[in-house]
């Protein structure tokens, strides 16, 4: 196998991964979330904390996949969009221009370390809502009575946050597919 031929498969497989990631962001800002939001009570309604609660019970659900499936897509598709700048730096008869595949890799590298340093840390919140859950034993809380009150701003923050992670991939993706045609 040439290196010509590996690059190809390697920048194909990127392609795809960034645009299971764009789909997957689409369905979780534009599907997921309106659906944990729909009829959620003001914070002034005596409901409103047993419907955090739930939501805390909810988010462990949303978000395995994510931790498990997603984030080893997003690692691999960095590494193989740098992996093609290097090729096409390194030969002048490989695909692409070498500074849009390191384009990509960067833009790749963003997305996970915003989803690591932004993302991650509002999971745990929304997952702590529910005071059994392993992220609320962690943190050692045992009472949720100030917490709950922020459970619908949380997931809303979640929601626009996650659009870095919708953008991302579709700019990486479609960058990518028009050096590889």
């Amino acid at each position: 196998m040439t290196v010509l031929t590996l690059q190809r498969i390697v920048l194909g497989t990127s392609i795809a991964f960034s645009y299971t990631l764009f789909g997957n962001a689409i369905t979780q800002s534009f599907m997921t979330i309106p659906a944990l939001l729909a009829d959620f009570p003001p914070p002034s309604s005596p409901d409103y904390s047993s419907r955090a609660t739930l939501l805390g019970k909810q988010w462990p659900h949303c978000w395995a996949v994510g931790n498990v499936f997603f984030r080893p897509i997003s690692t691999l598709g960095f590494l193989s969009y740098l992996y093609s700048a290097i090729v096409s730096y390194n030969n002048a008869a490989a695909l692409g221009d070498y500074r849009l595949f390191a384009f990509c890799a960067v833009s790749n590298l963003i997305g996970i370390v915003h989803s690591a340093v932004n993302m991650q840390p509002l999971n745990d919140k929304l997952a702590s809502l529910n005071v059994e859950s392993m992220e609320a034993k962690r943190a050692g809380i045992t009472s949720l009575k100030g917490q709950l009150k922020d459970g619908e701003a949380v997931l809303r923050k979640w929601g626009n946050w996650n659009l870095v992670r919708v953008v991302v991939p579709l700019l990486s993706g479609t960058i990518a597919l028009s050096q590889f045609i």
